[in-house]
């Protein structure tokens, strides 16, 4: 059996939480992942019929049994996954009726996954509905964004037309636009049913005044929504207030739209 240390999966989240802590985007213990693996890709580095010791997912999710996940742990900092990825993140399988996550590896200092692994499983069940291939759920709190949902409308038409006039790339990265939640608490069941619910539309979800929740077929694709959407944010931000000599307009939206063949959002401009 190969070292787990070695498994490509385990390499690119310690990669991919390092980053985002290095941006920002997770500071102390803020910020969680998940990435749904293959049987096979998990079973060349661990032996599956080891479970180490089972935990309440406090959410019931018989869609995923059977499902296995890489995902981060609660209280655990992005910075020290790269050094001590056993302690930081656990590899876990859903148990049949859905309620349970039996350890495959990991969290051995007792730890357990984020706590909002029920809001993760419940956006992995909406996405897979409209799109199989999806792998990744990430929440983080970029700056820039966050620092945008304090002083814009927090509307789906509105922010989305902001952000994709901010950029040329915008509209190309998030033709659908982002979806939007009100200020909920987190780690609950509540925020993760109103999330996966945009979820069924949109790949990025701004939750007002803490971060964005954002998903893709690989790491690259979520962390690239999320880091478009946070630079969008920024020209906003840098640029509020001041007068806009030059603007992206609805019409070269719509340009670019018919250039890159994109399925958007036409209701979000006014032509």
């Amino acid at each position: 059996m190969k070292n787990i240390n070695d498994a490509p999966f385990l390499k690119e989240l310690k990669d991919t939480t390092a980053n985002m802590y290095r941006l920002g985007y997770d500071e102390r213990n803020g910020g969680n992942i998940s990435r749904m693996l293959d049987e096979d890709e998990v079973a060349e580095y661990l032996d599956l019929n080891n479970v180490i010791r089972t935990i309440p997912t406090g959410f019931s999710a018989p869609e995923l049994a059977g499902r296995i996940f890489i995902v981060t742990g609660t209280g655990k900092y992005f910075k020290n996954v790269k050094d001590d990825p056993e302690t930081n993140l656990g590899i876990i399988r859903i148990t049949p009726d859905g309620c349970t996550a039996e350890l495959l590896w990991g969290f051995k200092d007792g730890g357990r996954f984020t706590s909002e692994l029920p809001a993760h499983l419940m956006s992995h069940i909406a996405r897979l509905s409209v799109d199989p291939s999806n792998r990744i759920i990430m929440h983080c709190h970029p700056d820039y964004t966050l620092a945008m949902t304090r002083v814009h409308e927090m509307d789906e038409r509105a922010v989305t037309r902001t952000l994709w006039k901010m950029m040329t790339e915008s509209i190309v990265v998030f033709p659908e636009g982002v979806g939007i939640l009100p200020w909920m608490v987190c780690g609950t069941n509540a925020i993760g049913e109103a999330t996966a619910e945009k979820m069924k539309k949109y790949r990025i979800v701004l939750w007002t005044l803490h971060g964005i929740y954002g998903c893709g077929k690989d790491m690259d694709e979520a962390f690239g929504l999320i880091e478009t959407v946070e630079k969008a944010a920024k020209q906003y931000i840098l640029t509020a207030g001041l007068p806009q000599v030059n603007t992206i307009t609805d019409e070269n939206l719509r340009d670019l739209a018919a250039r890159f063949e994109l399925d958007y959002r036409r209701d979000f401009l006014d032509l």
